[in-house]
C-alpha cells in the first residue's frame, strides 16, 4: 500500500527552527501535489503548505514568510522548513499526497515551548 512517513518533529523553543520530511512509498502514476496539514487538540485540521508537481506553492497566511515547502518529485518526497516558530505552531503535522485520492501520513508532533 501507499504509505507516507513523516519525520523531523520535536520540541523547540520559540524562535527556533525545525525541518519536517515526508517520504512516500509505492508507485504514483499521477501525483498532483503534496502538502502539510496540522491539527492542534480540539481544533480542526488545517492546511499549512502545499506544493504541486510543477513547483507552485501555497501557504496559510499564518505561516507565510516563516515556512518553506519544497519537494523532490522523482523521490516522492516533500519537506517543510519551519523558521521563527511560535507556540501557536504547536500541533501534529500530517503529510498529504494528492492522487486520484488523498493519502495521509501518521503525523509528527511539533511542540514550540520555552
Amino acid at each position: 500500500q501507499v504509505q507516507l512517513v513523516e519525520s523531523g518533529g520535536g520540541l523547540v523553543q520559540p524562535g527556533g527552527s525545525l525541518r519536517l520530511s515526508c517520504a512516500a512509498s509505492g508507485m504514483f502514476i499521477r501525483i498532483y501535489a503534496m502538502g502539510w496539514y496540522r491539527q492542534a487538540p480540539g481544533k480542526q485540521r488545517e492546511l499549512v503548505a502545499r506544493i504541486t508537481s510543477g513547483g507552485t506553492s501555497t501557504y496559510a497566511d499564518s505561516v507565510k514568510g516563516r515556512f518553506t515547502i519544497s519537494r523532490d518529485n522523482a523521490k516522492n518526497t516533500v519537506f517543510l522548513q519551519m523558521n521563527s516558530l511560535k507556540p501557536e505552531d504547536t500541533a501534529v503535522y500530517y503529510c498529504n499526497a494528492e492522487t486520484y485520492r488523498g493519502y495521509w501520513g501518521q503525523g509528527t508532533q511539533v511542540t514550540v515551548s520555552s
